[in-house]
């Protein structure tokens, strides 16, 4: 499986933060927020990964993370010219993903137990698509599913009457017919090419499962989030630092 991290757009929701820079740059709580997407991908076994990103700033990634050595990865570079939505980012990355399986992280959203768990579901279901999925307090920002007899029947983008508090995050395992499904797509009202509809597709051919996050999930795309989500990690990172402490007897 070969990995994708999307990392394009503007960040308007985070500006003047962004005005000078990639919102996947700045900073949660002691690293750039790109590195936590790249080590999720890395500590789920997937090495071969591509990064899409755009912008002024898109030369900013080369210089930080190079050829991806420092997270035992090989790293690639797509550009993306202006915006389009989630799902024409993702297009970019045809070319790399070839016949393989992928798995795509959005470069703002950090998981706490990372996904390994969900990629052996998808390696195990044998093809298709797997989204995870967890319960959140304002549905209306994301992607909702409508669940029953515990399968999903449809995700709904940014409902203002959500069918469930669950929210889809961004985390998504493809197999290869996901770019023809990019192509089946056609832009939304908000100009924008949704990887709902692609989700949406899947669902169709009765193809799509879910997998529930393990663990404190969260996006950094607004200044809420990305505040709360750097205390989470800070927390974390103390937690680690006190378990070693106890194990080495300091």
């Amino acid at each position: 499986m070969k990995g994708v991290i999307l990392a394009g757009g503007l960040g308007s929701r985070l500006l003047p933060l962004t005005k000078i820079t990639n919102k996947h740059l700045l900073p949660i709580y002691d690293r750039p927020m790109v590195y936590f997407p790249l080590q999720t991908l890395a500590d789920a076994g997937i090495r071969d990964i591509l990064l899409v990103t755009g912008g002024n700033n898109a030369g900013d990634f080369l210089r930080l993370l190079e050829n991806g050595e420092e997270f035992g990865c090989t790293l690639r570079y797509a550009y993306q010219r202006g915006e389009g939505g989630i799902a024409a980012a993702l297009r970019l990355a045809q070319p790399f993903a070839g016949s393989d399986d992928i798995a795509v992280l959005l470069g703002d959203n950090i998981f706490q137990n990372g996904i390994s768990s969900a990629a052996r579901e998808f390696d195990q279901q044998g093809g298709g698509a797997r989204v995870l999925l967890k319960e959140v307090s304002d549905p209306t920002r994301f992607g909702v599913p409508t669940i029953e007899n515990g399968r999903i029947v449809h995700i709904a983008e940014k409902p203002r009457q959500p069918a469930s508090h669950f929210a889809v995050t961004g985390c998504y395992f493809y197999d290869a017919s996901v770019f023809e499904k990019i192509e089946r797509c056609r832009p939304s009202n908000r100009k924008e090419l949704e990887i709902t509809d692609v989700n949406n597709l899947y669902l169709a051919e009765q193809h799509l499962h879910h997998s529930l996050v393990d663990g404190w999930w969260s996006d950094a795309g607004t200044f809420e989030s990305l505040h709360r989500v750097s205390v989470l990690v800070e927390a974390m990172v103390h937690d680690a630092s006190h378990t070693m402490a106890a194990v080495s007897g300091r």
